[in-house]
């Protein structure tokens, strides 16, 4: 790929006819990670809670009309901010398109939309084992909070606690 391939990249935000290509970004995103059987969804709930419900944005990367990237965001709130936050659950590349700007692009591109807002921040997660990510999101300044613990509920413990028991 040539120097000036950033400049074939362009952002959009996703619409329906999209969610295929949702879907399998978020499949591949999942094989990277190693976590293919924790993959539930399918095309019609990822379209129903999309574009439906409207429960989270998607933007896609494009190149030459193909997706290479997506990041999958939706809005969170700061009760110490006293505002809005952008959290992001997903950010992906395709490995070929790495290493071209497009995921600092991205999130360049949240940043914006979070600022647009007046959103307080943009917040993510990473897998502790994926090193270049974390090298790649310090370089851009992005903080470490290495003193918060992440919580889920999922399957029969969360079943079990809406119904008021404990698992």
């Amino acid at each position: 790929m040539s120097d000036k391939f950033w400049t074939r990249i362009t952002f959009r935000a996703a619409e329906r006819a999209d969610t295929p290509l949702i879907l399998a970004l978020i499949r591949e995103l999942a094989e990277y990670e190693n976590m293919v059987s924790d993959v539930k969804t399918d095309t019609e709930t990822l379209e129903n809670w999309l574009f439906d419900k409207r429960a989270a944005e998607v933007l896609i990367a494009e190149t030459d009309g193909a997706g290479v990237g997506y990041a999958l965001f939706f809005s969170n709130f700061s009760t110490f901010l006293g505002k809005a936050g952008l959290y992001l659950e997903d950010l992906y590349v395709k490995p070929q398109y790495r290493e071209h700007g497009i995921g600092k692009a991205m999130l360049s591109r949240l940043a914006k939309i979070a600022a647009d807002r007046d959103y307080g921040r943009v917040e993510w997660s990473c897998l502790d084992w994926n090193k270049p990510s974390i090298d790649f999101y310090h370089s851009l300044g992005a903080a470490s909070l290495n003193e918060w613990t992440t919580f889920r509920l999922t399957g029969d413990a969360l079943t079990n606690l809406a119904k008021g028991g404990v698992s």
